[in-house]
């Protein structure tokens, strides 16, 4: 079964233009890349896809003329199938495998724009680091995670529920009712996690010892996977320090726990693999004195999020049932998962043709220690994000941010209803996406 998107609308309008930049589909391995564009092919008269880890020969179409229109004419031919502007979608999978045609793909803007042509490939960013100016300006990144809570619940056929959440805001709480609902969603969509074959098997079954051993398959897919990376670099080194982000989770991210055998290049060039590999994510210090965040960063001062709350959880080993019960953070917030989700949910929201950075603030001195687990650029204006387990929490640093920095508001998230403090603005944790509005 294929569950709709929110990317679905952005291709559909890429759809409908007359003169298209090719798109690139970038993000980790299986986030549901390739079951996207088949979706979006059915809005096509034509349709052809070439996945070139398995059809190693057709690498020689793309080995000497990279002109659109010979490579067409060649492409057509062998699979017996019409490629017509406006009326084809082409679409190259694994384009990784085949460095010619990821060049191939400026050259579909520059003289055939009327065609819809789409790449994408499990280990694509690996490929880019080799030819990192291949394509500036004619061709459009579109960046693809797990997906969404909102995602789910669209889903799960909760269409209304969703309407219901996007107009709530602290000053327009939800009622009890609802909110005690979006809680027990929100549960099971935390312990799955966003992996599209999870969600699917739970729409199917909703059993939660099947969606396990998917998670299962996924994470074995995944260390196999390292072997790929860099023959230079070891898979056991990688397997360490991807084993070491998860059990830091939460903390800064400190080189020497990572690895005993290895020094700090060795695993700060692991740790970058699977950053370009997706399957990592890092929240890097930011002194939150003005815009861009980026501006003024401490790269030697980062965290480090798995990009799935599923897969999580079940290398941390902890209990779904305990999971699916628990109405508060505190008994389960082993790796400070809640932050996490919260981490991963931001990315999510934002546009899906940016590469987005995530930012934390951290200031140690002798009389005291504050830390804030996200900093936002939301709509211009610098806000602190913190996160807290259950409904109650300390918001000392916090504070301290705001009185430093001079802002007015804060956001919290907990599992409180929508509400207002004092300085805070407090937002259920399921409800991410509305400190954008």
């Amino acid at each position: 079964m294929y569950i709709n998107r929110h990317i679905d609308n952005k291709l559909s309008e890429w759809r409908k233009s007359n003169k298209n930049k090719p798109i690139l589909l970038r993000g980790a391995r299986q986030v549901g890349k390739t079951n996207t564009v088949r979706q979006l092919s059915k809005q096509f008269d034509n349709y052809i896809e070439i996945n070139f880890e398995e059809n190693l020969q057709i690498h020689s179409v793309f080995e000497e003329n990279l002109t659109p229109d010979k490579i067409c004419e060649n492409l057509s031919a062998f699979y017996n199938t019409p490629i017509i502007p406006d009326k084809t979608l082409l679409f190259f999978d694994e384009i990784q495998a085949c460095i010619p045609a990821i060049r191939s793909l400026r050259f579909f803007y520059e003289k055939m724009s009327e065609l819809h042509v789409i790449a994408a490939g499990s280990l694509l960013e690996f490929a880019l680091e080799e030819i990192p100016s291949f394509g500036v300006g004619r061709i459009r990144s579109i960046f693809m995670y797990p997906l969404s809570f909102n995602e789910f619940l669209l889903a799960c056929n909760e269409n209304l529920l969703l309407e219901k959440v996007r107009k709530a805001l602290p000053s327009n709480p939800l009622q009890d009712l609802l909110h005690n609902k979006l809680i027990t969603y929100f549960n099971k969509f935390f312990m799955l996690g966003g992996m599209p074959e999870v969600i699917s098997t739970y729409l199917k079954t909703k059993d939660f010892n099947q969606c396990r051993q998917v998670i299962d398959d996924l994470i074995f897919s995944y260390n196999d996977d390292f072997a790929k990376y860099k023959k230079r670099v070891p898979v056991s080194r990688i397997k360490e320090v991807f084993d070491s982000v998860v059990l830091q989770s939460g903390g800064k991210f400190i080189y020497s726990k990572a690895s005993i055998q290895s020094n700090h290049k060795q695993i700060k060039e692991a740790l970058n693999l699977l950053i370009m590999a997706g399957i990592v994510i890092p929240v890097t210090h930011t002194s939150g004195n003005g815009l861009p965040l980026g501006a003024e960063i401490n790269p030697k001062k980062q965290k480090m999020l798995l990009f799935d709350t599923g897969i999580f959880l079940r290398i941390l080993g902890l209990d779904f049932s305990d999971m699916l019960l628990s109405r508060n953070f505190q008994t389960i917030n082993k790796g400070n998962i809640a932050e996490q989700f919260v981490g991963l949910e931001l990315l999510k929201s934002k546009s899906c043709f940016q590469k987005t950075n995530l930012y934390y603030w951290h200031r140690e001195t002798k009389s005291s220690n504050a830390e804030v687990d996200y900093i936002e650029n939301i709509n211009g204006k610098i806000s602190p994000i913190e996160v807290k387990a259950g409904t109650s929490g300390s918001m000392q640093s916090m504070y301290i941010f705001l009185k430093e920095k001079k802002k007015d508001i804060g956001i919290r998230f907990s599992l409180e209803n929508f509400s207002n403090y004092n300085e805070i603005d407090v937002f259920p944790i399921y409800a991410v996406e509305n400190i954008f509005k």
